[in-house]
């Protein structure tokens, strides 16, 4: 399975406003920059996230976006399925109806393993999850350029 840009590029917007969520409500503009992300493409990422209620929006002077709730309780499994839907491998593994060897099908069974397990990281990686990598990676790199 390989994600498109629209799950990858919410994930990191979102890692963004949880990296500057002190900094509240933060411009589209900024997150776009920092991500190297298109503000006209981010924008589009943004609706179906308000709409979920991950984050939330305000139009303005002092206008901008930030997380609707803490980062500990975004799910990236929540992000992924909202931009992406079903991250199946195969449309068998979520619709067996489609094809009439789905029941005896042995490589089906490796494809919903496959879909299981991504399930499971997704699942179990929250927003803070990321925050927390990211400040370790920031650091390494830190340490990396005094040596």
């Amino acid at each position: 399975m390989k994600l498109s840009t629209r799950g990858r590029y919410a994930t990191r917007a979102l890692l963004d406003l949880a990296s500057h969520q002190e900094e509240e409500p933060v411009l589209l503009k900024d997150i776009a920059q920092r991500q190297q992300i298109s503000l006209r493409y981010l924008e589009h990422l943004i609706t179906p996230l308000v709409t979920a209620g991950i984050i939330r929006s305000t139009r303005g002077v002092r206008g901008g976006v930030w997380l609707a709730k803490p980062p500990q309780e975004i799910k990236l499994s929540e992000v992924i399925r909202l931009l992406e839907g079903s991250i199946a491998p195969v449309e068998c593994v979520n619709n067996p109806g489609i094809c009439v060897r789905s029941e005896l099908c042995v490589t089906r069974d490796i494809w919903g393993e496959l879909k299981k397990a991504m399930d499971d990281v997704l699942e179990s990686t929250t927003l803070q999850d990321l925050v927390e990598r990211q400040k370790r990676k920031g650091r390494s790199q830190e340490v990396m350029y005094y040596i």
